[in-house]
């Protein structure tokens, strides 16, 4: 079994900033790609930013120059580095992972997710 242990939301104002991790533990091999996505109120989730496990880069339009991913392989943890948030950036947070198991089958998880809200 593995879990996805997510820490680092909050309430903030417009303009400041937070940190969210994400930690991987259990039965694990390799982490492939691990990822950001989130979802507000009344809307679908959609994905923030992804990294695989050679540190390639994906960010949605809407927080390019804003926020960076980054992980730490030997950890097995995710890293979300959130600047310049705004309103819109309000959501819950999730974290997740391609996660290869020491049955060496590869499977999805999901954090149990973090608000993140941003007061104007």
């Amino acid at each position: 079994q593995v879990q996805l242990s997510e820490s680092g939301g909050g309430l903030v104002q417009a303009g400041e900033s937070l940190t969210l991790s994400c930690a991987a533990s259990g039965n694990i091999l390799s982490v492939n790609v691990m990822d950001w996505y989130r979802q507000a109120p009344g809307k679908q989730r959609e994905l923030v930013a992804a990294i695989t496990s050679a540190d390639s880069t994906n960010y949605a339009d809407s927080v390019k120059g804003r926020f960076t991913i980054s992980r730490d392989n030997a950890k097995n943890t995710v890293y979300l580095q959130m600047n310049s948030l705004k309103p819109e950036d309000t959501a819950v947070y999730y974290c997740h992972a391609r996660v290869v198991s020491t049955t060496r089958l590869q499977y999805h998880y999901w954090g149990q997710g973090t608000q993140v809200t941003v007061s104007s």
